[in-house]
Order: C-alpha cells, then sequence, then structure tokens
C-alpha cells in the first residue's frame, strides 16, 4: 500500500491496539464512535479523500525520492522549492474544505527536520541515524502513515531548565537503558491529531545543555505502544455534537470536520534502537527545534489562509442574508480581510520561493521569513475574525437553540424574527449565523485563533528567531556606507 483511501484510513485506525484514552471523566471503550472525536477523524480521512481525487491529486502526491512511488504529499521530503510551494497551496485547500485542523501538517514538518538534522548529526558524529530514518521514512510512505509530530512538553516552572525541574518527567526523558533500546517518560502537551495518528515521532522541545543528555531524544514509537495514555482536550461548545438530530447539528455550525488536541503521558515506553534518531547528541538539538519550527511556521501561511476564505465567504454571506451586501463600508471590511489573508498566504509562498537545498537532499524554507510568516499570524487571525463579528451583527452568539426548531409552533416565530433579506431562508441564515460562531468562538475558533497565537511557538519564540536571523550588523553598515561613515 502506498495511498490509502479515505474508508481505508478509518480502518487503519481500527485494526491498532485498543487506546487508552480519557475524555469527559471517563475512560472510553470506543474512542471512535465518539461523535466529537468522528469528526476530527473526518477532518484527517479528507487528506486522503482529496488525494483520491483526479482534480486534486497533482497538488495532494507527490514522487517519493526514496522509491520513485507516488505517495501522499504529507509523507514527502521536499524536493524542490516548487515542492515547498505546492505543500502551503496543499495546506490552503484542505483549510477551505474542512474550515478547521486537518491535523497532519506537523508530522510532515517533523519528518523534514529530522531527516536533515540526522544526516548533519552523522556527518560530524559519525553515527547511523540517517540511515535508520531514511528506512523510517520508507515505512511512512508505504503505509500512507499520520505521523504525529511531538514536540512540546508540559514543561513546569518555565524559569527553570529540564534538569532543575522538580519532577524531571514534565520534559521527555530516557529513564532506562536496555541492550535492545530505551525506555522514556514523560508527556508531551497539545498534540494535534494525536489519537488519529499512526505513529508519535518524539523530538526534544528546546536546545538541551550537555547535562542534559537523557532529555535529548527523537524517537518514533506507535501510537497504540503499551504505556501511553491519552487526555483528550476539551475545546469551545463541543458537546454541541453529542445532539445527534439534524436540528442539533445546526448548533454545531460545522457538523462534518473538528480538530483534536491531546496531553499524551508515556509512562515507561519502549523503543528499539531502530527507532532512534537522536540520542544525547545535545549539540544538534537546536539545529532540530529551529528547522521543524520554520517548516511549521510556513504551514501556517496554508491552512491558516484557508479557513481565512471560509470567514471571508462566511462575511460577504451573512452580509447578502443581512441585506448589506452591497453596504460600501461592508465591501471595504471584506477588502481588508482579503488583503490580510492574502498577505499571510505571500509570506508563506515566500519564504517557499526562497528555500534552499540542504546537506541532506531536501528543501528547507527560508528560516527568516518562515518566522515573519508565523509573527503574521499570530496577528492577523484576530483582526479578520474581529471583521466576520462585526459584519455578522451580534445574532450569532444570541440565536435560541436549534432545538426550536424541532417544534413547529416555535419554528414559525423563529423563521417570522430572524427573517433577514427578502427571499432568503430564514434556516439558512441560523446556519451561517452559527458556522461564524464556530469559526470565531467555537471548535473551530481553537485551530484559527488560540492555535493561531500559539502554536509552532507563542510570538515571542518568532521574535527571537527573527532578531537571531536578521543580520542587524550587516543592515548597519549599509546605512553607515551611504552616510559616509568610517570606523
Amino acid at each position: 500500500m502506498v495511498l490509502m483511501s479515505g474508508s481505508e484510513y478509518r480502518e487503519s485506525l481500527k485494526r491498532r491496539k485498543p487506546l487508552k484514552v480519557h475524555f469527559l471523566g471517563e475512560l472510553l471503550k470506543n474512542p471512535f464512535d465518539h461523535p466529537i472525536i468522528q469528526a476530527s477523524v473526518n477532518s484527517v480521512a479528507l487528506t486522503y479523500e482529496l488525494a483520491e481525487d483526479p482534480q486534486h491529486q497533482p497538488l495532494m502526491t507527490a514522487t517519493s525520492v526514496l522509491t520513485g512511488n507516488t505517495i501522499n504529499r504529507f509523507c514527502h521530503l521536499h524536493q524542490s522549492t516548487e515542492d515547498l510551494q505546492a505543500k502551503v497551496k496543499m495546506l490552503r485547500l484542505l483549510g477551505q474544505r474542512c474550515g478547521t485542523c486537518f491535523q497532519r501538517c506537523v508530522g510532515m514538518d517533523a519528518l523534514n527536520a529530522v531527516f536533515l538534522t540526522t544526516y548533519e548529526i552523522d556527518q560530524k558524529h559519525k553515527s547511523d541515524y540517517h540511515q535508520r530514518f531514511t528506512d523510517y521514512m520508507k515505512l511512512v510512505e508505504e503505509g500512507d502513515w499520520v505521523i504525529d509530530g511531538a514536540m512540546t512538553d508540559p514543561k513546569g516552572d518555565r524559569g527553570k531548565r529540564p534538569s532543575q525541574q522538580a519532577d524531571p518527567d514534565v520534559f521527555v526523558r530516557i529513564v532506562k537503558r536496555q541492550k535492545d533500546g530505551v525506555v522514556i517518560r514523560g508527556a508531551k502537551a497539545h498534540q494535534t491529531g494525536a489519537i488519529n495518528s499512526h505513529e508519535h515521532l518524539i523530538m526534544p522541545t528546546l536546545a538541551m545543555r550537555n547535562e542534559e543528555k537523557e532529555y535529548t531524544i527523537c524517537c518514533a514509537v506507535p501510537v497504540d505502544a503499551e504505556g501511553i495514555t491519552y487526555f483528550y482536550g476539551r475545546q469551545s461548545s463541543d458537546l454541541r455534537r453529542l445532539d445527534h438530530t439534524r436540528e442539533g447539528d445546526i448548533d454545531c455550525g460545522n457538523p462534518r470536520y473538528g480538530g483534536q488536541e491531546c496531553l499524551v503521558v508515556f509512562d515507561d515506553v519502549f523503543v528499539p534502537h531502530e527507532r532512534i534518531f537522536m540520542d544525547g547528541e545535545s549539540d544538534f538539538c537546536g539545529r532540530l527545534v529551529s528547522t521543524f519550527a520554520g517548516y511549521h511556521r510556513q504551514s501556517y501561511g496554508g491552512c491558516k489562509v484557508g479557513v481565512g476564505d471560509v470567514l471571508i465567504g462566511a462575511a460577504a454571506t451573512i452580509a447578502e442574508y443581512n441585506g448589506v451586501g452591497t453596504a460600501s463600508h461592508i465591501r471595504e471590511k471584506i477588502a481588508e480581510m482579503v488583503h490580510l489573508n492574502e498577505t499571510l498566504y505571500a509570506c508563506g509562498i515566500a519564504c517557499s520561493a526562497q528555500g534552499t537545498q540542504t546537506l541532506a537532499g531536501n528543501y528547507l524554507i527560508d528560516l527568516l521569513l518562515a518566522n515573519v510568516c508565523k509573527q503574521n499570524v499570530t496577528r492577523f487571525p484576530y483582526e479578520i475574525a474581529r471583521l466576520l463579528q462585526d459584519i455578522a451583527g451580534g445574532l450569532f452568539v444570541t440565536m435560541p437553540s436549534a432545538k426550536e426548531l424541532k417544534n413547529p409552533d416555535t419554528r414559525r416565530i423563529l423563521e417570522k424574527y430572524l427573517v433577514g433579506a427578502e427571499g432568503v431562508n430564514p434556516l439558512n441564515r441560523i446556519k451561517m449565523m452559527r458556522l461564524i460562531e464556530n469559526l470565531t468562538l467555537g471548535r473551530a475558533a481553537v485551530g484559527y485563533l488560540t492555535e493561531s497565537m500559539h502554536g509552532a511557538g507563542s510570538p515571542q519564540a518568532q521574535r527571537i528567531m527573527i532578531k537571531r536571523l536578521a543580520n542587524i550588523e550587516e543592515k548597519q553598515q549599509y546605512a553607515k556606507s551611504l552616510a559616509q561613515i568610517e570606523e
């Protein structure tokens, strides 16, 4: 198997050993039967379904540099700046189609970062990590796996290093060495699509020091490995999915698709040697962290733009439904939404077009421009969402429950008083208002707003990288030369 279908992906989740998933105060017996989790599976399945669609196959698939097979682009090692740009375009397409997080880009970014870093480690330390990882990549491609790129540790006291924590387990670490591998303990937080994945690709969360070698571990473990427990994250308005009626679906805003985040706890999980890709090489932690972060910050110039397209469409539609679609101030606000959204896309494309080939052979984006891209993403989606809320009016947060539509008497009253522009079905107006609530306050807002702020590193992380990569000294020389200053 090289390309899975959407249905085959769903079946692959069921073939795994039972997962230990806690949600809403209970240990779930059948997690994938839960309506909240089903919506997140639908989002990942879309990455397979579009790869089956002849219209989208050129964007959704690529040719493996390792085997020559046609593979899903999410399993691909970027081979050109065109590949990097195609990635951004693919993520925008998926954001447009599901209106939320489709959970697969973090794994793609981790695969590319680990590939180039293992090569560089081997060059210096004469290790064999890169061959191990190349062999692993072939399995990823052949299985068309979803990879959970697991970098963020809980961190504990942010003012202290991993080795200084009162509880050493707040950073993933090696607790035991065996002849055939190692045993790890700790946790990874905010893990996008964790239980919808096939493998966790674990990476250090920051640049480690020499005395922190037990924390300097990069490895892969199956999602169903013994010793892993999942705590499924709550999202705003998530309980609305527990109402299975059609009217209840209206209150969801986006009935089919949803995101997923988990706290993943590794309680003495065994990792065989062939799945270890860094073990104590603290001098390369910074390289791995910065390249993964750079790739993932590039991703936000695609996925958040795609969801932004949905917000813009919702703004134009609700303006028409409200009867103000031609008002000049509405058109100006929508134009500003487009300007902000396309600026994010331009950054994603720019850092891709300026990418360069690494020593390992795959391509890396321009790290400075990728950080600029993500810095803009921490701001612009909030303004786009504010403008959408402004255009929508207050009804999107004060509407009665869709359950009132089940009663013919109350439905008649609601349709009478929630009417908008002449000729518009009031039910369509209600549905659009609920989508707007979902996008800016509800479940999708986690993936569009909060993730825009904190995903791939919080704003200060990008500012640190921007200052580090900006080459201010060179810019000073430009200014001094023009001012004819000699020092």
